[in-house]
């Protein structure tokens, strides 16, 4: 038995995204339950986007990552899937239009690998989570659960001022989706200490935790009325 795919182009990305990502959503999902879609920085063609010495490449170590988030998510129980399954660098706008074909209530959690420098390695060193300027309530309390999270795991949060635990610029993967959005710089590839850490298995599993655990509280706050990230 074969799938059928629909032959204008336009349409092609999100019908095999949504039938091989979430074969679910395809079965009738509740609308009622939230989806967590878990969004990878960047991809295998993308230039540039790896540590000084070549060990740690962001498009690989982000899958890691998510996958590890959405498996965790479902073995609680959760509705999670990836956003962009494929290794190669999804652009932006396909990413959104992905978010935003979702049904019901959904959030997404995009997670990089932040660096300094261009090419060398730097001093600055952390974690951090970023919003857009129209965030929603939903987005911004989404960010200031995952920077708790991070701090009680022991991880250096990265805030632009005192009591403020997210920074807010203007990334597309938040500004033009439609659900709850938040980005997550996690700590620096061009930072040796930092470097260390996310390549151990610990880090990982820290990284990873660090998320899983603040989705898991979201759903004592989250509101499911925002529309807009």
């Amino acid at each position: 038995m074969c799938t059928v795919v629909p032959r204008n182009d336009r349409f092609t990305n999100l019908y095999l995204f949504f039938t091989m990502n979430y074969p679910h959503k395809q079965s009738g999902r509740s609308k009622e339950r939230p989806y967590y879609l878990i969004d990878n920085g960047h991809g295998v063609e993308t230039p540039g986007k790896r540590s000084p010495d070549g060990r740690l490449l962001e498009w690989e170590w982000t899958r890691r990552v998510a996958r590890r988030v959405a498996e965790g998510l479902r073995a609680k129980g959760l509705d999670a899937g990836l956003l962009v399954p494929e290794d190669r660098d999804v652009p932006l706008r396909e990413r959104t239009a992905r978010a935003n074909a979702m049904e019901g209530a959904c959030m997404l959690i995009s997670i990089h690998a932040n660096a300094a420098g261009r090419g060398e390695w730097r001093q600055a060193r952390g974690w951090s989570a970023f919003v857009a300027p129209n965030a929603s309530a939903d987005s911004k309390r989404m960010a200031s659960l995952l920077a708790k999270e991070a701090e009680r795991l022991g991880l250096t949060v990265r805030r632009p001022m005192p009591g403020q635990d997210f920074w807010v610029q203007n990334l597309a993967i938040c500004r033009d989706t439609r659900c709850p959005a938040v980005l997550t710089e996690n700590l620096f590839m061009d930072n040796k200490d930092d470097l260390a850490f996310m390549l151990s298995e610990a880090g990982i599993e820290t990284i990873a935790n660090l998320h899983i655990n603040a989705i898991v509280r979201s759903l004592q706050v989250w509101s499911f009325l925002g529309t807009t990230t």
